[in-house]
């Protein structure tokens, strides 16, 4: 994560999206904004921004909902904006898939802090290796897409980060409590059994059938692996050439 991250900010109200936008351009971010749900997801697949912040009632699609299909293509990290405040609304936000929750009105410096801290999460592995290969699975690190063949394989935030931190460690036996800790947070360091459940789900996604391990082994009491090969992107020698 660095600052010049691309910023998607999707609200329809001007004095929000300007309030948001400069904000985060004084703590040098970019920033691109769009005043209803299907801008927003015209905007990410043509722009492809590192992080979306969605208004929950946009005047066409809700910010759910257009969370929903960003995701379909690549697992963007989201905060939803809101001025409804209940718990049961956040709750419902997050259960969602949502990374962070911000309640409107909100202080300036605590929106780019939280903007940085969701960043520094999602993106915090798979620096300096790019393509990551499982079978006839290719990981990307750089683009967060999985494909198979020619089709991308659509994966959840959850299913994504659990993948990118087993990818960005082949072959290398992660503790349980470093990918409770670092996609779901310490309080949840010792929740075995929810890691079991989401690791069966992206095994499938790798194409391991129900029951099956597939390319990620099993250290009981211990961690899991990644059975893969890391073929870092080089550029060819002709790029550029004069």
């Amino acid at each position: 994560m660095n600052n010049r991250s691309l910023v998607l900010v999707a609200d329809d109200e001007l004095r929000i999206t300007k309030l948001v936008a400069a904000t985060l351009r004084e703590e040098q971010f970019r920033v691109i904004t769009a005043e209803s749900g299907t801008e927003a997801i015209r905007l990410a697949d043509e722009l492809r921004p590192d992080i979306a912040l969605l208004d929950i009632l946009l005047p066409d699609l809700d910010g759910i909902e257009v969370m929903r299909q960003l995701r379909e293509s690549r697992p963007i990290p989201v905060i939803l904006l809101t001025g409804i405040t209940s718990a049961t609304d956040k709750a419902r936000g997050l259960d969602l898939g949502a990374d962070d929750y911000i309640a409107k009105p909100f202080h300036p410096d605590e929106l780019a802090a939280r903007v940085r801290a969701v960043l520094r999460r999602t993106d915090g592995a798979g620096q300096g290796q790019e393509i990551v290969r499982v079978d006839d699975y290719e990981i990307d690190l750089e683009r967060r897409l999985l494909r198979h063949g020619e089709t991308v394989i659509p994966v959840s935030r959850t299913e994504w980060m659990l993948l990118q931190h087993l990818a960005s460690n082949p072959g290398k036996v992660v503790l349980h409590s470093e990918l409770l800790t670092k996609v779901w947070g310490p309080e949840y360091r010792d929740d075995l059994q929810y890691l079991r459940v989401w690791i069966s789900r992206v095994r499938r996604k790798l194409g391991a059938a129900p029951g099956e391990a597939g390319p990620i082994t099993t250290y009981p009491g211990i961690g899991y692996s990644l059975e893969a090969e890391v073929e870092p992107e080089i550029e060819s020698p002709l790029v550029g050439a004069r």
